[in-house]
């Protein structure tokens, strides 16, 4: 089987040829970094209209790539929510397009599926029941997946997003927008208890996150001794890294002891991030669970990832006609 995904939730135009669900024959990523770093964060207006312009080509690419045309389709996938409104659009409508004019089935993803099943792109994927942390900038939550098709949210960020607090500090810092990137290589050189960054919400009593406060200590912290440099820098963002990684690996064995999973999968794009991954393997050692992290490449949104959920979900029966519409708040459960 044969399934076209495509992506443009956010800032990226993705679209990828997936082989049966698991094998990527084509993979094409246009980011718009470049155009939103100048803002030091994305403009939706301006991220719609750059996908406009990408979305085709990205496509013609992917199945070139490939080696394959629309004829040679079995279903196209296209991610219809959670994300930007008029970027959901877009991909939409080519979606829509693509399948009145060949008469290839078509199916909705949510883009958050996508993410957890992005780890179906590597060898020794796990097969459900497995715990997985979708962690990226706009989504901090933990998802128990007994079936694929089938997820129940166990916890989530109450305001700010791992990713967000990473932009957020990023910019208080002086830092290139995504702050993910620089944050991560100036902490290797850092010392992670340099600053006693708090944790919130550390109860065993909830699986939900908080960063907001997290933010807020950095802030004064800036707001006390100045933007450091130097050393100083190295320290803090070590220490601010340090923070994110411990509440985020706590709450995912809290999560799978109290389900009983012991498999795990982080995805997203600060399923990236060094200290996270390095982190998350120590502690699930530690518990005896088995953690999968997909590489780096399919942690940020892509089209493969889109094409595997949309696979999985046209095996179930799933279909969707010309009516599909965008959420952008369409929630996974």
């Amino acid at each position: 089987m044969l399934c076209l995904g495509i992506e443009t939730s956010c800032d990226e135009t993705a679209a990828a040829v997936v082989e049966d669900g698991r094998v990527a024959l084509s993979d094409v990523v246009s980011t718009q970094i470049d155009i939103h770093r100048r803002w030091g964060g994305v403009i939706p207006e301006l991220a719609s209209r750059n996908h406009v312009i990408q979305v085709m080509p990205v496509i013609d690419e992917a199945l070139k790539r490939a080696g394959k045309s629309l004829t040679d389709l079995d279903v196209i996938a296209v991610t219809s929510g959670p994300g930007l409104q008029g970027a959901l659009l877009v991909g939409l409508q080519v979606a829509k397009s693509l399948s009145l004019a060949t008469g290839v089935p078509l199916v909705g993803v949510n883009h958050l599926e996508g993410h957890l099943l992005a780890i179906r792109l590597v060898a020794d994927a796990p097969e459900p029941p497995f715990l997985g942390l979708v962690v990226s900038g706009g989504h901090t939550s933990l998802y128990e997946v007994p079936a694929f098709g089938t997820y129940r949210r166990l916890g989530t960020t109450r305001d700010d997003a791992a990713g967000e607090a990473y932009d957020k500090v990023a910019r208080l810092l002086g830092l290139q927008y995504p702050g993910g990137q620089p944050i991560d290589a100036l902490a290797q050189t850092g010392d992670p208890k340099a600053i006693a960054f708090p944790r919130a919400m550390k109860s065993h009593e909830v699986l939900d996150w908080s960063f907001s406060g997290l933010k807020t200590a950095v802030l004064n912290h800036v707001q006390l001794h100045g933007v450091p440099t130097g050393q100083a820098l190295a320290d803090l963002c070590a220490s601010f890294q340090e923070a994110v990684a411990d509440a985020l690996t706590r709450k995912l064995i809290l999560g799978a002891k109290k389900v009983g999973a012991t498999q795990l999968v982080i995805c997203g794009g600060v399923a990236a991030n060094s200290r996270l991954r390095a982190l998350a393997e120590e502690r699930a050692v530690d518990a005896g669970m088995k953690l999968y992290l997909p590489p780096k490449r399919l942690c940020t949104d892509n089209g493969a990832m889109i094409a595997v959920a949309g696979a999985e979900a046209f095996r179930r029966g799933v279909r969707a006609d010309l009516s599909l519409n965008s959420d952008p708040s369409w929630r996974l459960s």
